[in-house]
């Protein structure tokens, strides 16, 4: 069986080995995008104090100075906590989607389960550069969200977001067709915006981990 490990995915290789299409509309990510939700005072202040940061930092952090100084704490801010589901970072992941074995450790996930996760719902992958060594970010979130749309058998449609420094690009992907976000900036006015998209994730989520009966294949391991 052929084995692909989500650093080496790009768009254009998944867009060939699975026969996927990149699509402009996608209602899923339509209604995620456009749902509301309230932000508090308090709220808007940390936000604002983490976009300073991020503003006089962007172009000297490395990975991990960005992921420990902006974006987890603006994810530790919606707190994905619950009695269902969590936050996960660098966790594996594995499934076969079309009788190939996909496997990889994406920056973050949240999944059902509170010590280790179960179904996974939401994938994130963060980068300094549009394209480094490591490879492609939006390919590599791309991967992990086929494999977590096996995993939950095809219910749903399985989201995404994936980071370039201030940039973030959210992602939906139901079946063969996914869409990807316009580009949403950090260190401007898009950053309340992002939290508003970060917690109306959590909102759908919270839906979603109710949801009974989903058929947990054979095929998949975390």
């Amino acid at each position: 069986m052929t084995s692909l490990n989500f650093r080496e995915c790009t768009l254009d290789l998944l867009d060939n080995k699975f026969g996927l299409s990149q699509v402009r509309k996608c209602a899923s990510l339509d209604e995620w995008l456009a749902r509301p939700a309230d932000i508090a005072d308090w709220e808007e202040k940390a936000i604002l104090h983490l976009r300073t940061l991020l503003t006089d930092n962007v172009h000297d952090w490395n990975e991990s100075e960005l992921s420990q100084n902006f974006i987890g704490p603006l994810f530790a801010l919606v707190s994905f906590t619950s009695e269902s589901f969590n936050l996960f970072a660098e966790r594996e992941i594995r499934g076969v989607v079309n009788e190939i074995h996909l496997s990889g450790n994406p920056d973050g996930m949240i999944a059902s389960g509170r010590r280790s996760p179960t179904r996974p719902y939401f994938c994130f992958q963060e980068y300094k550069r549009e394209r480094d060594p490591k490879g492609d970010p939006a390919g590599q979130c791309l991967a992990a969200m086929l494999v977590a749309q096996e995993i939950n058998g095809h219910k749903h449609p399985v989201y995404g977001c994936h980071v370039i420094g201030e940039l973030w690009r959210f992602m939906t992907l139901r079946d063969n067709e996914y869409c990807i976000s316009q580009s949403f900036t950090a260190t401007g006015r898009d950053v309340s915006e992002i939290f508003r998209i970060l917690k109306a994730l959590k909102q759908m989520i919270t839906e979603l981990s109710g949801i009974s009966g989903l058929r947990i294949t054979d095929n998949w391991k975390i």
